[in-house]
């Protein structure tokens, strides 16, 4: 419904910003690493996701678009909700968090609070199923393009995948990236760097 909200910060509490545009307050709930970035007072843009049901319109803000589809990909998976996406993305970055899944990292998940081991295992396994297929396209590229560091390549490009990019997109964003005297990690950031800046 909303892409982004964007206007002055008006309450900050606990997982929650209210941002006033044009006189009327939004309430978003939002993650600790959203709020790091905000002050009342201040203007900010938060990208948002719509929670829309019989009997609540929740609204959840992000301060920027990676974050968000992190928070998106993490909804799909079974058993995880609102609350629990939003406390792993209070402990995790997406990047860092893309790395857990990628390396069955458990410890970085449960690590959030409400999530178990159970949960942790099962958010591992499902992201990890739904970006195979991309991951398979993105990790077996052919021809005299392909670096020297391919094996960190496709790795990044695992972990890209689990926040919801698809092969061309990831393809698209890596290319004219140093990524031989990268780390994995800073592959991804770059690469989410890169996505910030084209939608502001």
């Amino acid at each position: 419904m909303f892409y982004y909200l964007e206007g002055t910060v008006t309450v900050l509490e606990q997982g929650l910003a209210v941002v006033d545009v044009g006189g009327a307050g939004y309430r978003c709930f939002t993650t600790l690493n959203t709020m790091s970035h905000l002050e009342t007072g201040k203007k900010a843009r938060l990208y948002t996701y719509c929670n829309i049901r019989e009997d609540a319109f929740d609204i959840f803000g992000f301060y920027d678009v990676s974050e968000r589809r992190c928070f998106e990909m993490l909804l799909t998976v079974s058993g995880v909700g609102p609350k629990a996406a939003l406390a792993l993305l209070s402990v995790n970055s997406p990047a860092s968090l893309a790395m857990a899944v990628v390396s069955d990292d458990e410890k970085a998940l449960t690590a959030a609070p409400g999530v178990g081991k159970r949960l942790a295992q099962r958010i591992i396994l499902e992201l990890k199923d739904k970006v195979s297929k991309e991951n398979i396209a993105v990790s077996s590229p052919a021809g005299p393009s392909m670096p020297a560091s391919g094996k960190k390549s496709a790795e990044a490009a695992a972990a890209l995948a689990v926040l919801g990019y698809s092969s061309g997109e990831i393809s698209a964003a890596m290319r004219g990236l140093d990524t031989e005297s990268m780390t994995v990690e800073e592959i991804i950031r770059q690469v989410l760097k890169g996505s910030v800046k084209e939608t502001k």
